[in-house]
């Protein structure tokens, strides 16, 4: 396990698909224009080591716990479109954000910036429609060969159908419906957090900061996640 300590950032206003792949590939996130990477994260008196992690969609087959978050939404109806802010989805990530007790995030606008379709890249949404309510979504950047799971909110009243989970689940559907590679969804970390879920997911690779390599780790058999205390960036 390495110490090296990565922390980086830089502005673009617009980054390519070929790009996008290539950033997501050593490491690089985003909110807005904002790119960043970072291998180290200290919160609550602890230093975590950040383990970027990504999905390779032709070897992943859901666990049998995912398949019950599957059968358990089938009533749900899903809307794919480049993003569009409404007041419904305002409203969810108020609800959303109310989970949280330290950094708590402001507005979606601190993730996705303000033209989150096409700024720096083009950008779907993926909204779980309960009738016709609006119950979660999530935001999936599309780059040329691989996609990246930007964000993710849901309404907390509707927490006991895994709504993350599923969110994760339909985001890599679709992506394997556009014939993508890999899906990145972010940073986890090599202590137990509550971002330990991003683990739990068949055919599971993490960037490994020295060696500039993506490595297969095994899927983490975990218990439910503890009561979030922070958001960290992605």
């Amino acid at each position: 396990m390495s110490d090296l300590r990565i922390d980086d950032i830089f502005l673009t206003q617009h980054a390519t698909a070929e790009r996008m792949d290539e950033l997501w590939a050593t490491g690089w996130r985003h909110q807005g224009t904002l790119f960043f990477r970072y291998s180290h994260w200290p919160t609550a008196g602890i230093e975590h080591q950040i383990m970027p992690v990504r999905l390779d969609l032709a070897r992943f087959t859901p666990s049998k716990s995912q398949r019950r978050v599957l059968r358990k939404n089938e009533d749900l109806r899903w809307e794919i479109a480049p993003v569009e802010y409404c007041d419904e989805m305002h409203e969810i990530f108020a609800k959303h954000s109310s989970r949280f007790h330290e950094n708590i995030p402001q507005s979606l606008f601190d993730f996705l910036g303000h033209a989150p379709a096409t700024i720096p890249c083009q950008c779907l949404m993926l909204k779980a429609m309960l009738g016709s309510q609006m119950i979660a979504v999530s935001f999936m950047d599309l780059g040329e060969r691989d996609v990246s799971s930007s964000y993710a909110i849901f309404d907390p009243d509707f927490s006991a159908r895994g709504l993350g989970t599923l969110t994760l689940l339909r985001e890599i559907e679709h992506a394997r419906s556009l014939g993508r590679r890999y899906l990145y969804h972010g940073y986890a970390t090599r202590t137990p957090s509550h971002y330990d879920y991003k683990k739990t997911f068949n055919a599971l690779e993490a960037y490994d900061w020295a060696r500039d390599e993506w490595l297969p780790q095994p899927r983490h058999l975990i218990p439910p996640p503890p009561k979030p205390t922070a958001e960290i960036s992605d």
